[in-house]
């Protein structure tokens, strides 16, 4: 029996350009909701529009050679107008790796980029965050080490007033600290954390959405649960986060989704239950949950997916923990919520239904309420819908009915009627939806023999006879035909009550 599932574990510019950057940003969120994942950002708005790409396609600009990087880094050093055509042209040269390399290997390089990068001159300063920008999204940790010069200004220049230099020098640490843990070392004795907590009271959006990312890719480090995770926790940044994914709906639904990463990443280093749960973590997720139902397609805002599916994973992480919370969230709504989120999103978002059934799980392993509520919301025909989803939600579905019948033969007798739908379950090439049906017929079997009559009359004997030749499944199977073969009553554990056996 499964029972309680374990752990998940740019600037500004024209409308359609910071669309585009949307869409890759939607794009990263989407693929890290299959797995926990660093994902760098690039801010370049400004890149196909002001540089003659008519069709706003990106493309990489062809090495330079190291003579050529040279003379750029010497048009650097010269006045103001040639700085300022060096710094531009090397802004763009470094979109190219093997320039990126020949750059950061040139003597003084770095030291003159972190020289423009503190000039009082508000343009030179803000090409030359561009290039450190472009240097910071390369995939060589050698490049991002190169860097180490800049992170105590990056770090300085969250707290000044242009939201675009702000949000730039944001996306800027947070691809730095992706690559090297010598970036995060050398970031946390300098403050990174304070710092992200004085700048999460921004009113701009861009800016929390900036904050949100560098903070994921923090906690995402494998340090984390060790060195990262309890400076957060000491900090303000726990309430604040949980304010601005509650108040997605209302604020903006991009910072929420990073924040509700940022705390599921948490939840994930095993060290935070407490302190998320004093927060009111959990029913403040579970109302959010009841809010997003309301929500669902046809009306619902774009990407608002991706929001759910984080919301998901930290309620269900959160009642994975040892800490007996499920009496905070103990209202039936959730379960109504839960199920109006996976029809409403089965068709376009099915990775909706494996999320959604994971907390179900969550909600009922250990939980008689809402095992009931469950049933007594006439909600099983919905969920025995799901089976056929994928081969992962069928196990879950198959788990959620184990949960239930887990709770007695009362329980037990309203799940006779999902009978019919067992034997095709039992036919299923998965193997573990196959044994989750095969446990759920056991407990069936022992809390009311009458089940398994039914089931033999219904053809269930030969449903069980295939998976005796299965080296998985056989002992199982056989167990199931001899208990379907006693009469009714004969059960040790009697007539529908008792205890239910371990299953071998």
């Amino acid at each position: 029996m499964w029972g309680r599932r374990g752990r998940w574990a740019g600037p500004g510019g024209a409308e359609e350009l910071r669309a585009r950057r949307r869409e890759r940003e939607a794009a990263l969120r989407r693929a890290r909701r299959q797995e926990q994942l660093v994902s760098k950002r690039l801010l370049r708005e400004d890149s196909a529009a002001a540089e003659g790409g008519r069709d706003g396609a990106e493309t990489v600009p062809d090495p330079l050679s190291e003579d050529e990087v040279l003379e750029l880094l010497r048009g650097m050093q010269r006045g103001s107008e040639d700085r300022k055509r060096s710094l531009s042209r090397l802004r763009r040269a470094l979109q190219n790796k093997d320039t990126q390399q020949k750059f950061v290997r040139l003597d003084g390089s770095i030291r003159t980029l972190v020289g423009l990068f503190t000039s009082s001159l508000a343009d030179v300063q803000m090409e030359a965050a561009r290039c450190l920008h472009e240097l910071s999204h390369s995939s060589d940790p050698a490049v991002a080490e190169a860097c180490l010069p800049a992170t105590s200004y990056l770090l300085t220049y969250l707290s000044g007033h242009s939201v675009e230099f702000t949000e730039l020098c944001l996306y800027t640490l947070g691809n730095l600290v992706v690559e090297s843990e010598a970036v995060r070392k050398q970031l946390l004795p300098q403050g990174i954390i304070p710092v992200l907590a004085s700048c999460i009271q921004s009113p701009h959006e861009a800016v929390l959405e900036g904050l949100g990312y560098v903070l994921s890719q923090l906690l995402q480090a494998k340090e984390a649960p060790a060195e990262i995770v309890p400076l957060v926790l000491d900090s303000v940044l726990p309430q604040h986060m949980l304010r601005l994914v509650c108040s997605g709906l209302k604020a903006g639904t991009g910072a929420a989704v990073e924040f509700a990463w940022c705390l599921h990443y948490i939840v994930c280093s095993h060290t935070a239950d407490a302190a998320l749960l004093s927060l009111g973590a959990l029913p403040a997720l579970a109302t959010l949950l009841l809010d997003l139902a309301s929500e669902t397609p046809p009306d619902a805002p774009e990407g608002l997916e991706l929001l759910i599916c984080p919301v998901l994973r930290c309620l269900s992480n959160l009642l994975a923990g040892d800490t007996g919370c499920q009496g905070q969230i103990r209202d039936e709504r959730l379960l109504v919520a839960l199920f109006l989120i996976l029809q409403s999103f089965l068709q376009q978002h099915p990775f909706i239904v494996q999320e959604g059934l994971w907390l179900l799980n969550n909600l009922t392993a250990d939980e008689p309420f809402f095992c009931s509520a469950l049933l007594a919301l006439d909600l099983l025909p919905a969920l025995l819908q799901l089976l056929p989803c994928s081969p992962m939600a069928a196990a879950l579905v198959l788990t959620v009915l184990c949960n239930i019948a887990e709770k007695g033969p009362a329980l037990c007798q309203q799940l006779h009627q999902a009978l019919p739908l067992l034997l095709p379950a039992l036919a299923l090439p998965d193997p573990q939806a196959v044994g989750q049906g095969l446990e759920l017929l056991h407990l069936l079997f022992l809390h009311c023999p009458e089940v398994a009559a039914d089931f033999i009359r219904q053809g269930g004997q030969r449903a069980l006879e295939q998976h005796q030749s299965s080296p998985e499944l056989q002992e199982r199977a056989r167990a199931l035909l001899d208990l379907a073969g006693q009469p009714a009553g004969a059960s040790t554990t009697g007539p529908c009550h008792g205890t239910v056996s371990a299953f071998p």
